[in-house]
Order: structure tokens, then C-alpha cells, then sequence
């Protein structure tokens, strides 16, 4: 079964659409690099499949089910936006405490793995507005995978890490993929695109491009890395070409 679906997926605003006509279907055990340029439709794309939109057009599937008024289904979704706003006033133990709660998670149910990995059992006692944008980061990324989700979406989740917390960071979602997780990754970092993903799933204008294995593009443009050979494939495409997914 698809683990996220998007059938002739559209959103407009106003007289302008971000998303139209984009169909695909992830599955488990695959790590999916959403790529493309400013204001092609990734934000929106992932705000859809979050709720925090509504679609103009077309259908969401999650887990078998199809997305629409009742949020239970975002249980299932692990999201590391780029940005995280949390209370300003609690502690970090406090927030994750908070969760918890939110979340109805059982004592001893949670992986708590990062915590340690990146530092942050040394935040627990500090109030998040004195806290950096990296530490924001780095509690952000304890959230997305503390509750074991079948989905995670994680939106350019190593920017503003130093790079041992990268590192770090990419090595739960290789391990996240093992134990079965789907994983939606936005990125510009091409490094990361051809080393984690299973498939890259190209935005732009507001349409999926394709959604293929890296190692397709750089095969067929002759080009070992995937930021000189992403240039060439794009060429190749007719303006109006939409791959077969």
C-alpha cells in the first residue's frame, strides 16, 4: 500500500496556482528528496499534505486513507519545518513534556535516540527564547522523530546545523528508512539529495517535473554528480514533459 498518494493534487491562490496536476505515490522504506527552485511548490505541497492548506484540486491519500477534515491521520507524520516556532517561555523539558501529553505517547514508548545524539539533554533546563537557531533546530528534529512516524517530512532540516549535527541528523533518517519510514526531504544541498534519496522528485512552476532515482539522471546525462547532471537532464525535457510516475 501507498504510504502517501497525491492524485491531480492543485492549490490556487487567487488567480494563481502554486501546485497543479502533481500525481505520485511513495512508499515505505523510501527517502524522497523534494527539490527545485524558489516558489516552485514545494512549501505548498508540504503544507497540503500537513492540512495547514487545503487543496484547490485533487486528493491526498495517507496511509490508505484520504486526507481531509479530520487531523487524526497527522499522528502518522513526523515534520521538521525550517523554521520552528515553539513557546518562548518553557523549558525544552517542558515542551517535550508538553508533547507528550499532546501526543498521548506511554512512558517508555518514545525513541529519545537524538536527544543524546545531539546535544540537546543539555538544553533540557533552558527556556526556548534563549535558545539558538541551531538548538531550535536541533529540538525541532527530536520532535519529528520521537514518536516513531511512519512519515516524516523534514524541510531543509540541516540548515543552520553545524556540520557532527548534520551528519547526525542524516544518519537517524537512514535509519528511520531501514525501520521502514517514508521520508519527504526538501533540499539544496545536491550532496545530500544524491546520497539519501531513493528518488528525486523535481518541482517546477508549481508541477512535478518527475520523480526519479538519481542515479537515472546521471546515467542518462553521462555526469557522476547529480548538481552538474540535473542541469543537463533539464534540458533534455520538453517544457511541457511530465515523467510517468
Amino acid at each position: 500500500m501507498d504510504r502517501i498518494a497525491f492524485e491531480g493534487l492543485g492549490k490556487r491562490y487567487h488567480d494563481q496556482w502554486a501546485l497543479r496536476g502533481v500525481n505520485a505515490r511513495f512508499v515505505e522504506g523510501e527517502v524522497v528528496m523534494v527539490i527545485g527552485p524558489n516558489g516552485s511548490g514545494k512549501t505548498t505541497l508540504i503544507k497540503c499534505l500537513l492540512g495547514l492548506v487545503k487543496a484547490t484540486e485533487g486528493a491526498i491519500q495517507v496511509n490508505g486513507a484520504l486526507v481531509g477534515n479530520d487531523p487524526l491521520y497527522r499522528a502518522a507524520i513526523g515534520y521538521m519545518p525550517q523554521y520552528a516556532e515553539f513557546p518562548r517561555e518553557l523549558t525544552v523539558d517542558q515542551l517535550l513534556r508538553m508533547m507528550n501529553d499532546i501526543r498521548d505517547a506511554r512512558s517508555g514508548s518514545t525513541d529519545d535516540r537524538l536527544i543524546k545524539l545531539l546535544g540537546v539533554d543539555a538544553l533540557l533546563d533552558k527556556r526556548i527564547i534563549t535558545l539558538s537557531g541551531g538548538m531550535r533546530q536541533k529540538v525541532s528534529a527530536v520532535l519529528a522523530f520521537r514518536y516513531r512516524p511512519d512519515i516524516l517530512v523534514l524541510d531543509e532540516p540541516t540548515a543552520g546545523l553545524d556540520p557532527v549535527s548534520a551528519t547526525k541528523l542524516l544518519d537517524a533518517v537512514v535509519q528511520a528508512k531501514r525501520n521502514g519510514a517514508t521520508v519527504l526531504i526538501t533540499s539544496h544541498i545536491m550532496e545530500e539529495v544524491q546520497r539519501l534519496g531513493d528518488r528525486v522528485a523535481y518541482l517546477q512552476d508549481g508541477r512535478l517535473r518527475f520523480a526519479l532515482p538519481p542515479e537515472t539522471i546521471t546515467e542518462v546525462t553521462g555526469e557522476p554528480s547529480l548538481a552538474l547532471a540535473l542541469p543537463k537532464y533539464l534540458a533534455q525535457l520538453p517544457p511541457a514533459h511530465v515523467e510517468s510516475l
